[in-house]
């Protein structure tokens, strides 16, 4: 069962992985650029641009990107990506958004063994971030645990990881 469920794994990574690494261009690229060459970050892409971040994301930065998939977005309970998008919502969309960035480059190698809180551009909250054998996973603030299925696709201005899951803002997560 541990090697099925570490060859799904894989080939999950090679799926997401190949495309992406081509899209990099070695950091000639912003994060937003990065994004927006890629369909698998579609929902990111257009929240950002409903937020009003493009413009911030596309400078000198430096940034860490903690972002979804399509799919970690259509894994929201019903009606929640729709409900964030509408121009009412702006505040909570941006307060999500600004949960997935860092205002450091923190490449993989740079993030401790262990368990550690980080502070997002939302300073108001904190990420738990794990990094172990098995990866690196993100605690949020709803007790939601994102995994980095691909980490360091350089950008010119920062970084990206690319998780699984959407992380939300809410208690402070426990780190372990």
């Amino acid at each position: 069962m541990k090697n099925t469920v570490k060859a799904a794994f894989a080939a999950a990574f090679v799926a997401l992985s190949a495309p992406l690494a081509m899209a990099d261009n070695h950091g000639t690229q912003n994060i937003v650029e990065i994004a927006s060459g890629d369909d698998r970050f579609s929902t990111l892409v257009a929240a950002v641009s409903a937020a009003g971040l493009a413009e911030a994301l596309q400078g000198p930065g430096p940034f860490t990107v903690y972002a979804p998939v399509n799919d970690a977005f259509a894994a929201l309970p019903d009606g929640t990506v729709e409900t964030l998008l509408k121009p009412e919502n702006k505040d909570q969309l941006t307060n999500v958004l600004l949960y997935h960035v860092d205002d450091r480059k923190l490449m993989a190698a740079g993030i401790p063994n262990g368990s550690t809180y980080f502070k997002p551009m939302l300073t108001s909250e904190r990420l738990c971030i794990t990094k172990g054998a098995g990866g690196v996973t993100i605690n949020d603030g709803t007790g939601t645990m994102a995994n980095v299925v691909i980490a360091d696709i350089k950008a010119s201005n920062g970084v990206i990881h690319v998780i699984d899951k959407v992380l939300l803002p809410g208690t402070r997560p426990a780190c372990h």
